[in-house]
C-alpha cells in the first residue's frame, strides 16, 4: 500500500512539473534567435534573446521597447523583432530623415542613423487604436512598418517584449535607459 502511494504522489508530481513548464513555454517566456542585421547594434543577428510573453497580457507596449511580433497574414510567419515608435491612435510620418508624431520630431532613444526611405510613412500614417508603428534600429537595413509586407503591428500580433540576451547575457531594455523618452518639438 505504501509504495502505491508513493509512486501515486511521484507521478503527480512529475505531471506537475510538465504542466508547469508548459504553462512557462506557452505564456511565460520563450527563446528565439535573432535574424538579421535590422536591430544592430542594440541586437546582432543570431544572437539568442528571452521573450517575455506574460508582461502584455497585463500592460500594453510602450514607445522605445523591443517587441517579438509574428505577423499575421503577412508575407512571412517567422518571428520579427522591432522598436516600438508609434503608438495607437497616434499620427507618424518620417519627413527629413527623422520621425515625427502627431507633428512633433522624436527624440530618439538610441542613436540611428537618418531614414533614407521613408516608405509608407512618407504620408501621414494614422494608427488604430490597437496598432503600433515599428522601426529597426538599424534604420537604412530594416523591414518594418514602413514597407507593405510589415506594416503596422496590431496587438494580437505581438507575441511579447525582448528581454534577455543570452551571451553575452543582458536585458535587452537596459541597453537603452536613461535617455529621455519624450516626443519633443523641433525648434526652428
Amino acid at each position: 500500500m505504501r509504495i502505491i502511494k508513493e509512486i501515486t504522489i511521484w507521478a503527480v508530481e512529475i505531471l506537475l512539473v510538465i504542466f508547469l513548464a508548459y504553462l512557462v513555454v506557452a505564456y511565460g517566456i520563450e527563446k528565439t534567435t535573432v535574424v538579421g542585421g535590422s536591430m544592430e547594434p542594440i541586437l546582432s543577428n543570431n544572437d539568442k534573446i528571452l521573450i517575455n510573453k506574460l508582461l502584455y497580457r497585463f500592460t500594453s507596449p510602450k514607445r522605445f521597447d523591443i517587441i517579438v511580433f509574428k505577423p499575421e497574414g503577412k508575407e512571412h510567419s517567422y518571428y520579427t523583432i522591432k522598436r516600438v515608435v508609434g503608438l495607437p491612435g497616434e499620427k507618424v510620418q518620417i519627413k527629413d530623415g527623422s520621425v515625427y508624431i502627431n507633428g512633433e520630431k522624436l527624440e530618439e532613444k538610441v542613436e540611428v542613423s537618418s531614414i533614407v526611405n521613408e516608405g509608407l510613412a512618407d504620408e501621414l500614417v494614422t494608427l488604430d487604436e490597437d496598432e503600433y508603428f515599428v522601426l529597426g534600429d538599424n534604420r537604412n537595413n530594416s523591414e518594418d512598418s514602413r514597407f507593405a509586407n510589415v506594416g503596422n503591428v496590431t496587438k494580437e500580433e505581438i507575441v511579447g517584449k525582448a528581454w534577455i540576451r543570452l551571451h553575452p547575457f543582458e536585458i535587452v531594455n537596459w541597453v537603452t535607459k536613461g535617455k529621455n523618452t519624450d516626443v519633443k518639438k523641433e525648434t526652428e
